[in-house]
């Protein structure tokens, strides 16, 4: 099996040695980039996860996701010093699948990188159908009215655990321990901000994903 190249974007040479290091020894292989131009030349569709800092000199890492998200879906995870909501929130709003503020834990970046790389197992490779919605497992794709919707893995695998669970409400405690793949310490409203995206690019399907008031989301084909 080959291995998953995972490219990291930091002016800092010792975080992208002590991120790479780690990486490595986990069986990824590593690209490296100090700035955004280098980053944006090195992407390419075999690059799997991006991880990537904000404040760098030249095109800082907003602009870099921002580019990353108009070309390619493959995970960004936001790494910075940035501790503020507003940043958080406006990664997300991006189209970043994680934010991780410094100082951060190796090892937990690792499992991070992991559980965003997994891909949902679902049994068969047929496509789910629900009305003028199509999501291919086998493609990773999901398409409305015929046209290919670009959504972010993320994206992807929110939108597929609440079609899986049609009919259910699901709390957002639930989907982020689901979605995220690992226990998520974080603000509730990480779920509101993914959900708030996918119902945009949903369009005029927006209404199937319901809010249930106190506890989180709903699937439902509207009738």
């Amino acid at each position: 099996m080959a291995q998953e190249t995972i490219l990291i974007v930091d002016d800092e040479f010792r975080l992208r040695k002590l991120v790479g290091d780690f990486l490595r020894k986990a069986g990824y292989a590593v690209l490296e980039a100090e700035d955004g131009e280098k980053a944006l030349a090195l992407l390419s569709g075999h690059v799997a996860l991006v991880i990537l800092d904000v404040m760098m000199p030249g095109k800082d890492g907003w602009s870099v996701c921002r580019e990353i998200r108009a070309r390619y879906s493959m995970p960004v995870i936001i790494l910075t010093a940035r501790s503020q909501e507003m940043d958080e929130l406006f990664g997300f709003e991006l189209g970043a699948d994680e934010y991780i503020t410094k100082p951060f834990s190796p090892q937990i970046l690792v499992a991070r990188v992991k559980a965003l790389l997994r891909r949902t197992e679902v049994a068969g490779t047929l496509p789910f159908q629900f009305g003028d919605l199509t999501i291919n497992t086998a493609a990773h794709e999901v398409h409305l009215e015929g046209q290919s919707l670009n959504l972010t893995p993320k994206e992807y695998d929110l939108l597929l655990y609440l079609a899986m669970n049609r009919g259910k409400a699901l709390s957002r405690e639930q989907i982020l321990e689901r979605v995220w793949d690992y226990r998520y310490f974080g603000d509730l409203r990480t779920v509101d901000t993914h959900v708030n995206r996918l119902r945009i690019k949903l369009g005029p399907l927006n209404k199937w994903i319901q809010t249930v008031r106190g506890l989180g989301y709903l699937f439902e084909e509207a009738k």
